[in-house]
């Protein structure tokens, strides 16, 4: 478990020896550790930058502090027409959009699991049947994500599109061209710190198996973005997602230089996670050095 400054745990010992003394460890839980150790990160010198994204950090649908960091994106930078593509999307109760369409935005869902599939129609059927919230169940691949998405009729400037396929993200981010979202959120591998830049080579038919091995380092997201016209504006402090801002509407409202050394976050999975590791297991496969 990570390390939690003593400066924090003194004032606290008496009342955690009473919870202790009264109901066991079990009360102390791995998530309030987790808690104390955010508020210490979040006062760091670092952190307490304004323009930085972390402090506003906060899960409502999303797996981590997503919806919090997406929320004040926008904030800063206006919302155009409310519109999002988000695949790998889950069951609908636990991705980067969902808290989204209950706050009246519309978009397209994509994700290949039948059983995501039916629980997604069944609890998000009114927003399907009204059209605010549509639903392709597929596979996503470089050769198929903008075939998917035009005919879902979703095409130009859209607010929001999230990447989370736990594999191919860095290679479908790539080839996207029928929509031009303003703002981007995809995964990043922590495993790799910068200045590597290494992605896992393509593999059409890859599936995640829960280990290190899947997707890009930041430094590789971070030129790809730019080669697509994007800024690399922070990461989750669960060190899950990356966030892209378009060039053209940076202004000063966001903590320079756009680098993967300035924003890296290494993974800190049990934030949000009770009893989650920090790291997935090891594993190993083909990377392409850029």
């Amino acid at each position: 478990m990570s390390f939690v400054p003593e400066f924090l745990l003194k004032p606290l010992r008496p009342y955690l020896r009473a919870i202790l003394d009264t109901r066991g460890y079990a009360a102390l839980t791995s998530t309030a550790l987790y808690a104390m150790q955010r508020e210490s990160l979040l006062s760091n010198e670092r952190n307490r930058d304004p323009k930085r994204l972390l402090a506003h950090g906060f899960r409502g649908y999303s797996q981590h502090d997503e919806d919090g960091m997406i929320q004040e994106i926008f904030r800063r930078i206006g919302v155009s027409n409310r519109v999002f593509v988000e695949f790998g999307v889950g069951d609908g109760t636990e991705n980067n959009t969902a808290y989204l369409v209950l706050s009246g935005w519309r978009g397209l869902w994509i994700d290949g699991s039948e059983a995501n599939a039916a629980a997604i129609r069944t609890q998000l059927f009114s927003f399907i049947q009204t059209g605010q919230l549509s639903f392709v169940r597929g596979f996503v691949d470089r050769d198929s994500i903008n075939e998917i998405i035009e005919k879902a009729h979703h095409s130009g400037e859209i607010d929001l599109l999230s990447i989370d396929i736990d594999g191919n993200d860095y290679w479908v981010w790539e080839v996207i061209s029928v929509v031009q979202p303003r703002v981007v959120v995809i995964e990043y591998n922590a495993v790799f710190r910068p200045p590597l830049a290494v992605v896992a080579e393509y593999d059409k038919n890859f599936v995640w198996n829960g280990t290190s091995y899947y997707g890009a380092s930041l430094k590789a997201l971070e030129s790809l973005g730019a080669k697509k016209g994007y800024a690399l504006v922070g990461c989750s402090l669960s060190g899950i997602n990356a966030f892209f801002v378009k060039q053209n509407l940076l202004g000063d409202r966001f903590c320079a230089p756009f680098t993967a050394e300035n924003h890296f976050e290494p993974p800190r999975f049990g934030f949000y996670k009770t009893g989650a590791l920090d790291m997935h297991a090891a594993g190993v496969g083909n990377y392409k050095v850029l």
